[in-house]
């Protein structure tokens, strides 16, 4: 399976986007597609043993549009290139919207003591004549204008239509039916018809509309502001060291396993391993947290963070796309690429909508003509008609909010998967927090530790060596705080070897061989199962649980000989999280292996109200599912790997980023600075950008309903000069400008209820 990134050319409606989307669909071998209108690209996903990219492309090129690959010019590069070009289209754009503008205002000063029915004394008149007038509009229609009848042409020859061919039969209208009365007035005489011209009709539509389209252009680009203020924080330089030389090289020429030199205030260029030397890092950028860490040798450090005070070197492990910053930006593009379950409507509409429109502009010039007998009447309310439709609108609505909204998510922290991520959030009814790195801190500590045989002989020491040799084998973080408790205590880490047979046990607990003796490490439950004994220490046990602290069992061939009580710290934002979410009318659920005393005793203490205690790794999912048959759309935060059945099984996952990759890869949203609070901000992010999302729709379906009938002369006893097919010029060139900066709200948004 393939997947590319095709950059698109030519589209200029929502439709477009539909037939690019249904041509590439039709390739044998392509399984997935989705073209975004907004961002101007397509996501393919291929077999490739049925097809190839040259088929896809060959596809797109005989709809009548271009495709070509997004190229990996290294972070940055392909933006400011694509940037160049937008900045050249635009430059010519405008260049067409003034030329076809000035002619405009000249034509109409030459139509207008007309169209008021008055004589203006001094007046120009010669600008009415309509040989000038043709002279004039002739180029507007044929340069300025070209890219419609380009369009328009394409579309016909493939069989199709789209906003082009709307935009060039109504102006097209206009012209030839001015040129005809240029060129033979007197057959409209003798048929009783007045000769009048529309010549600026058709100038002035196309210079809204040229208007219209360089104002959305520019507002577009706005939308991709948090990609470019991303891409901003990358070093461009980097001094390496190279056979005993130091050489400053581009960014792009740095290699895995260069050692880099980094001086004090200056960027870090790519990610690596210190290897001598010591400073503090701002890594605001990517955690959030304001305060410097402290980076010395074996640490590891993030590209585009900021060296502060001291100066060190380190290895490079991952350079150009695999640096954490180049895929924080690719996660941000797929995501403002995608396409959200609620634009499947606005698709469907965009799919017959021109067909239909044509439709009734034909009915339209019939019922007028017939009715009436007014052939101004009837091309006037036919081109306006043609003219005020607009599907652009409709296919700017969803992906201009989605693309600002995940770009404010990056802003923030908040690493959104998809717009269809980001539009099931703001449906969440119960959240599930998982306790060991999600609510705490995720670095326990041993607080307490006692043994049923006291100290005589050097038994405790003795005692907290056995285990801590068999938790060394285990990853988990009670096992490294009890590493770290016998090093405090002076267990040197050379005595910690030698354990055999060592074995994790799932959600109960470790074991081991050492010294020919059997170590066991775990719950109370696991103790009984095992037949352990562990009256003793009871009152103990309870005491520490009370207190929200962890308690481990230590166990010698079958013996309880000890106790230790583990403490995990609550992040400092967790309560005031929990409040917050449960103000949004939110269902907090704690899920947590510990046992049920310690995890009710930790939800006390932020404020959670339901717990599901003493649940396995491979239980948690089945926990989502139990919430999920209550009827409710359920997230799971978390962050381990033992969390990833869960977060795939959740309605909405989201991972801590400071936790492990298979959960952030299992995960739909990733909060980057393991701060609590970003949950909030993600789900009020959410509902912002459906809001918006709706709003847009709103207005484009509205706009369409409304604008069409009027077009057609419904009001026409009433308001006759709402006819003119200016008025649906420059209606239909704002409708699309409008959308897009609605969706430009929303970088303004603002978390809220959090502190």
């Amino acid at each position: 399976m393939a997947a590319t990134t095709l950059k698109l050319k030519g589209m200029s409606c929502a439709s477009c986007a539909s037939s690019i989307q249904t041509a590439i669909q039709q390739v044998p071998g392509v399984n997935d597609v989705q073209v975004n209108f907004a961002t101007e690209q397509a996501s393919v996903e291929y077999d490739e043993q049925g097809t190839n990219l040259e088929k896809i492309q060959a596809a797109v090129a005989d709809a009548g549009y271009e495709a070509s690959e997004r190229e990996n010019l290294g972070i940055g590069k392909e933006d400011a290139q694509e940037q160049a070009e937008r900045k050249a289209q635009q430059k010519a754009l405008l260049l067409k919207t003034v030329v076809s503008g000035i002619i405009g205002g000249v034509l109409i000063l030459g139509t207008l003591p007309i169209m008021l029915g008055v004589d203006i004394p001094g007046w120009p008149m010669f600008l009415h004549n309509r040989w000038l007038q043709l002279v004039l509009a002739t180029p507007v229609l044929f340069w300025c204008g070209q890219s419609f009848f380009v369009g328009a042409w394409k579309a016909f020859t493939h069989r199709a239509a789209n906003m082009n061919t709307l935009i060039a039969l109504g102006t097209g209208a206009a012209y030839a039916y001015s040129l005809f009365v240029t060129l033979f007035p007197g057959f409209l005489v003798s048929q009783g018809l007045a000769p009048e011209v529309y010549y600026e009709t058709a100038v002035v539509i196309i210079a809204m509309l040229l208007l219209g389209r360089y104002m959305e252009d520019r507002a577009k680009g706005q939308t991709s502001d948090a990609i470019r203020q991303l891409m901003g924080l990358q070093a461009n330089t980097a001094r390496i060291v190279r056979q005993g030389e130091e050489i400053d090289l581009p960014i792009e020429d740095v290699v895995v396993g260069d050692i880099v030199i980094v001086r004090p205030g200056e960027k870090i260029p790519v990610d690596g391993e210190v290897t001598q030397g010591t400073s503090t890092v701002d890594e605001s950028m990517v955690t959030g947290e304001p305060i410097p860490v402290k980076k010395e040798q074996g640490e590891e450090v993030i590209g585009a963070t900021i060296n502060k005070a001291g100066s060190f070197q380190f290895r490079a492990s991952r350079v150009g796309k695999d640096t954490v910053l180049a895929q924080i930006v690719q996660l941000v593009q797929d995501a403002q690429g995608s396409k959200a379950p609620i634009q499947k409507l606005a698709d469907q509409v965009t799919g017959w909508f021109v067909p239909v429109v044509i439709a009734i502009a034909i009915i339209t010039f019939t019922l007028w003509f017939n009715t009436m007998g007014n052939i101004t009447l009837a091309l006037l309310t036919t081109v306006g008609v043609l003219i005020i439709a607009c599907p652009c609108a409709l296919g700017l609505a969803t992906p201009t909010s989605i693309m600002v909204g995940t770009g404010k998510g990056a802003e923030n922290g908040i690493l959104i998967k998809d717009a269809e991520s980001l539009e099931r959030s703001h449906k969440i009814q119960a959240i599930v927090l998982d306790k060991t790195g999600t609510l705490t801190e995720g670095k326990p500590t041993v607080t307490d530790y006692r043994t049923i045989r006291g100290i005589a002989n050097g038994n405790e020491l003795k005692l907290l060596q056995m285990a801590a040799a068999v938790e060394r084998n285990s990853e988990h973080p009670l096992a490294e705080a009890v590493v770290n408790y016998a090093q405090s205590q002076g267990i040197e880490k050379s005595k910690l070897t030698g354990t055999q047979n060592f074995e994790a046990v799932t959600g109960k607990g470790v074991q081991g061989t050492f010294d020919g003796q059997l170590v066991q490490i775990g719950t109370e439950r696991w103790m009984q199962e095992l037949g352990v004994d562990t009256e003793r220490l009871q009152g103990q046990r309870q005491a520490w649980e009370a207190a929200a602290k962890t308690t481990a069992w230590i166990a010698i061939d079958g013996k309880a000989e000890g106790l230790m009580g583990i403490s995990d710290a609550l992040k400092k934002t967790s309560k005031q999280a929990v409040s917050a979410l449960q103000k949004m009318g939110l269902e907090v659920v704690m899920l947590t292996g510990d046992n049920q005393q310690t995890a009710e005793a930790i939800a006390q203490a932020v404020g959670i109200r339901r717990v599901f205690a003493e649940v396995r790794p491979d239980q948690k999912a089945a926990q989502i599912k139990q919430l999920q048959a209550e009827g409710k759309v359920v997230a799971m935060v978390g962050d381990g790997i033992n969390d990833a059945p869960a977060l795939a099984q959740a309605d909405v996952g989201l991972s801590i980023g400071t936790g492990t990759d298979v959960a952030i890869a299992a995960s739909d949203i990733t909060l980057i600075s393991g701060d609590l609070q970003g949950i909030v901000t993600a789900i009020q992010l959410s509902k912002a950008t459906i809001a918006n999302i709706r709003q847009n729709l709103f207005f484009a379906f509205i706009y369409n309903v409304a604008g069409i009938p009027i077009a057609a002369g419904i009001l026409y006893p009433i308001f006759g000069w709402l006819l003119n097919p200016i008025i649906a010029g420059a209606a239909m060139a704002f409708s699309s400008v409008s959308v897009v900066t609605n969706a430009l709200r929303l970088r303004n948004f603002q978390p809220k209820g959090i502190h």
